[in-house]
């Protein structure tokens, strides 16, 4: 089989289209490591200007000091994954006959530009105080970088899952409505969880509550006082709570559903494990003080928990059985 199928658009399987994908899919998960590995350390603004670093590409002791390379390395990445979202679209656009894909690979780009645009938004405006909220222009700018990443994610996703062979082999199922609406639900407060997180971390409210499970030294379930970052941290360890009991449901529906098949039931199981690893990385990060490689662990298992809670439920609106078994 030829990597391209064909020189006209068709809705068959493109080996070529479909690996393509997938590096793109692996990449944005090596730059979410390197974003989180950044803010974690506090380097987001160890060069004070954008696009370049201290007026260069290749700026002098990036590569000696950890903070000027987590940040630049950052930076580069993002511009890898730029080109490799552009090629994305291009040969979806040329190869792919379904429109809706093709749609997803423009809206893609438009976001990875987006994205762009307010990290650099997050460096050049972080001088600028907001006294209302005790912080930075830069630093709400951060906040909104660090949830556009996710979405970012998801849409990458969506693509790849498109475009690989058990999807395009399979036929539209008839899975139970209280199952997709589960699946809704809990890709909504994965999202709102981690914009929660990413405000959590760019108010330095990592440690606004020093001590887990509870909320204090003598034990107290209730923070002894309050604050917005001791609000906003208290609010992180509420929605897990939350979000656990909403993961667990809907992996146990899952199990249950019958026209469910075993890559379902597999993806519900690491679903579940990967809840359960990002809980002891949570209460890890607060018992090392905020140690950047926990810290960052929690990150990226976090934006691999979404992805495989949003794959899923993707799955679950659009595919069903194999075409071939069925």
């Amino acid at each position: 089989m030829t990597l391209f199928s064909t020189t006209q658009r068709t809705d068959t399987f493109q080996p070529g289209l479909a690996w393509w994908t997938a590096i793109g899919g692996v990449w944005v998960f090596i730059l979410v490591m390197l974003g989180a590995f950044t803010t974690s350390i506090g380097a987001g603004m160890i060069f004070l200007d954008w696009p370049l670093s201290n007026g260069s590409l290749n700026p002098d002791g990036w590569l000696s000091d950890v903070m000027m390379f987590a940040e630049h390395s950052h930076r580069l990445s993002a511009g890898l994954m730029g080109f490799i979202t552009i090629g994305i679209w291009l040969a979806v656009w040329k190869y792919e006959a379904r429109a809706w894909v093709r749609h997803v690979a423009l809206s893609a780009v438009i976001l990875v530009f987006v994205q762009a645009g307010v990290g650099g938004l997050r460096v050049l405006m972080d001088h600028l105080h907001i006294e209302m909220v005790n912080t930075s222009v830069g630093r709400i700018f951060a906040m909104l970088h660090a949830g556009l990443a996710q979405v970012y994610l998801c849409v990458l996703l969506t693509i790849a899952l498109a475009l690989c062979k058990p999807w395009i082999d399979s036929v539209n199922g008839s899975f139970d409505q209280k199952l997709q609406r589960l699946g809704r639900w809990c890709c909504g407060l994965l999202l709102l969880q981690l914009a929660i997180a990413a405000i959590m971390r760019h108010s330095y409210a990592g440690l606004a509550i020093p001590s887990f499970p509870m909320s204090s030294p003598e034990g107290d379930l209730l923070p002894q006082f309050w604050n917005f970052r001791i609000g906003i941290h208290f609010a992180h360890r509420l929605m897990a709570l939350v979000l656990t009991g909403f993961l667990i449901w809907f992996a146990v529906r899952l199990w249950k559903s019958d026209p469910v098949g075993q890559g379902l039931r597999s993806g519900a199981a690491w679903m579940v494990a990967m809840l359960v690893g990002q809980i002891a990385l949570g209460a890890s990060a607060i018992w090392t003080l905020r140690n950047p490689y926990v810290t960052t662990g929690h990150v990226l298992l976090g934006a691999c928990l979404l992805a495989t809670t949003f794959g899923i439920t993707l799955w679950i609106h659009c595919r069903g059985p194999c075409a071939k078994s069925a």
